[in-house]
């Protein structure tokens, strides 16, 4: 295809339309969502592809979405791509074909037809806080059997030529606690798509189909080209890293690896030799490691360009069937997001040393997911689904962000206190940076966590589930910079002084009213020798509330005095004498 065949000035209003169609897609889902998870924490990400399944531009509000959308695109293809026709809107949530997460993310996929012609499609997934199952909000650390963790869609008609399946319809509201809500985020969706539709059909209208289709092929090939130079700039050779999946309820911590080889053209992410899947719902999907694989490579390679099918040109996976990260079917997945994080962050500890201008040091990196659910006097479900924030390592040039979400959650948010105090039956007692256990200390220091504690206020009580990594081991320091402090929750019974729960992992816990939960996330890792920080900056860590004077004195050998001030030479001294043991 000749690259001048049209105006090029046409051809990039063409892509700056894509992406603003994708743009108002997610505009639209999150304005006419019915549930927190989506028009508050944007647990969503919508997407416009090629007639062939290429992406071609996506709005993200969860990073881990980014890679997973092809898969769902894909999934319509082949099962029906003999038989597309206008109106057509599909619904899966297969982890194992076309989801690569778990049951609650829901796809909707939209042939955008021109006339006779196929344009492309249209994509969303979104989270829907109740999709059935054993437990309250679908998800638990304890399922064991997928069929536990909800209702299945295996990429089936949602609507046909533009009528809705009402059976369908009403096989799910039968199905959820809160129907209402599930069936208000799923018409959300199929709204957001045809905004997208709309838009594409009107560049159609514009240009011709013809030159909208060469705009689509253009970008790839730019994206490609990215990728190939991308490339360069990453380290080559075999590179191995090992680590722990945590939250498993039905047992200990599982030690897992990851083989990141690196050559001229190919980023191959392999899982091989990983230990079997587990009893427990902490498994992964070959979809899920491909499209994690996907959104790490673009992370560390071309992070701040629009994203296209291109960018993962030379991404490679290997993903035999019958470890943890690819268990086979039936096996539950419903806490995927802890198996996707630590592959995330074996690659980031096997690369940050290489491109320090591109990755920090450890952080939070669970989602730190929670469910808080009860029953009114009405006998009626509510459910609070929702990530926490935490804190983020250092950079090379940088302290590490505080009270952030981690690297699977990207760009969402936290439910507000007022929406949450307004919609449920609790009360947030505090929601503060978490100051009592000291960030990676560095010549760049960890960024801090966050406390949140939430009373039960409902008669009735509740329960508790929630799935916290990062509570074995804590967020890994750099280049000689400390760790940083783990994930855990805790649970004080009415009138108590001590929690009489502290761990990582719960389902479905009794709570009775009065009853605190207290959420603590960790703090980032250190980069650097801490002894290498500027004494006036562990100073002013000091005055900001951020460590103690102990805290200075003890991982900085910064003597801070009770007016704030440094002294210079008891500094000086401390240092020396620490570093002197350091290097005999």
């Amino acid at each position: 295809m000749s690259r001048t065949r049209h105006d090029p000035f046409a051809v990039e209003i063409i892509l700056d339309g894509l992406y603003a169609a994708a743009r108002e897609m997610f505009v639209t889902l999150g304005r006419t969502a019915k549930s927190p998870i989506i028009y508050e924490v944007l647990d969503y990400a919508c997407g416009i592809y090629s007639p062939d399944g290429k992406l071609i531009a996506q709005d993200n509000g969860v990073t881990g979405f980014l890679g997973t959308l092809y898969f769902s695109v894909r999934e319509v293809r082949e099962k029906h791509g003999s038989d597309l026709r206008p109106g057509d809107l599909f619904v899966s949530n297969d982890p194992w074909t076309g989801g690569g997460s778990h049951l609650s993310d829901v796809n909707l996929v939209y042939p955008i037809f021109h006339g006779p012609r196929l344009l492309g499609f249209g994509v969303n997934k979104a989270h829907w806080t109740e999709i059935g199952g054993r437990d309250p909000g679908s998800w638990s650390a304890t399922t064991t059997e997928v069929y536990q963790e909800g209702l299945q869609f295996p990429c089936i008609h949602l609507y046909r030529e533009g009528r809705i399946d009402e059976a369908l319809v009403d096989l799910i509201r039968e199905n959820v606690r809160t129907p209402d809500d599930t069936l208000g985020d799923m018409y959300a969706q199929a709204a957001s798509l045809r905004v997208g539709g709309k838009r594409m059909v009107e560049l159609a209208e514009k240009f011709g189909d013809d030159v909208v289709l060469e705009a689509m092929e253009l970008h790839v090939e730019r994206g490609r080209e990215a990728a190939r130079r991308a490339m360069e700039r990453l380290p080559r050779g075999v590179l191995k890293a090992h680590d722990l999946i945590e939250n498993n309820a039905l047992g200990e911590p599982i030690p897992v690896s990851l083989t990141l080889t690196v050559t001229d053209d190919a980023f191959t992410v392999d899982v091989t030799g990983n230990p079997p899947p587990s009893a427990g719902s902490i498994n992964g999907t070959a979809i899920g490691v491909a499209a994690q694989a996907r959104t790490v490579f673009k992370i560390v390679s071309d992070p701040h360009a629009p994203v296209n099918e291109g960018d993962f040109l030379p991404v490679r996976v290997v993903a035999p069937e019958g470890t943890i990260f690819t268990a086979p079917r039936p096996a539950a997945v419903s806490v995927h997001w802890e198996y996707k994080s630590i592959l995330a962050d074996m690659i980031f500890r096997l690369l940050a040393p290489h491109i320090p201008d591109r990755l920090v040091a450890g952080h939070q990196l669970s989602t730190c997911s929670s469910i808080v659910a009860g029953k009114g006097e009405d006998g009626e479900w509510w459910l609070l689904v929702e990530p926490q924030l935490g804190g983020w390592g250092a950079a090379i040039d940088a302290d590490g962000q505080q009270g952030q979400h981690p690297v699977g959650n990207g760009e969402t948010y936290n439910v507000p206190v007022e929406v949450l105090e307004t919609r449920y039956p609790i009360r947030v007692e505090r929601y503060g940076l978490h100051t009592e256990e000291a960030a990676g200390a560095g010549r760049q220091r960890g960024g801090l966590g966050v406390v949140k504690t939430y009373r039960i206020l409902n008669p009735e009580g509740a329960s508790l589930t929630a799935t916290f990594g990062r509570h074995h081991r804590p967020p890994w320091g750099t280049e000689g910079g400390e760790d940083g402090s783990p994930n855990r929750v805790e649970i004080v019974p009415k009138g108590a002084q001590k929690p009489s729960f502290v761990g990582s992992t719960l389902s479905r816990h009794p709570l009775a009213e009065g009853d605190l939960i207290r959420f603590i996330t960790a703090t980032g890792g250190g980069w650097g020798d801490p002894l290498e920080r500027d004494p006036e900056r562990v100073a002013d860590d000091v005055a900001d509330g951020y460590i103690t004077r102990e805290v200075a004195e003890s991982s900085y050998g910064v003597i801070v005095q009770a007016d704030g001030g440094v002294d210079l030479e008891a500094t000086r001294h401390l240092r020396a004498r620490r570093s002197e043991r350091g290097t005999t």
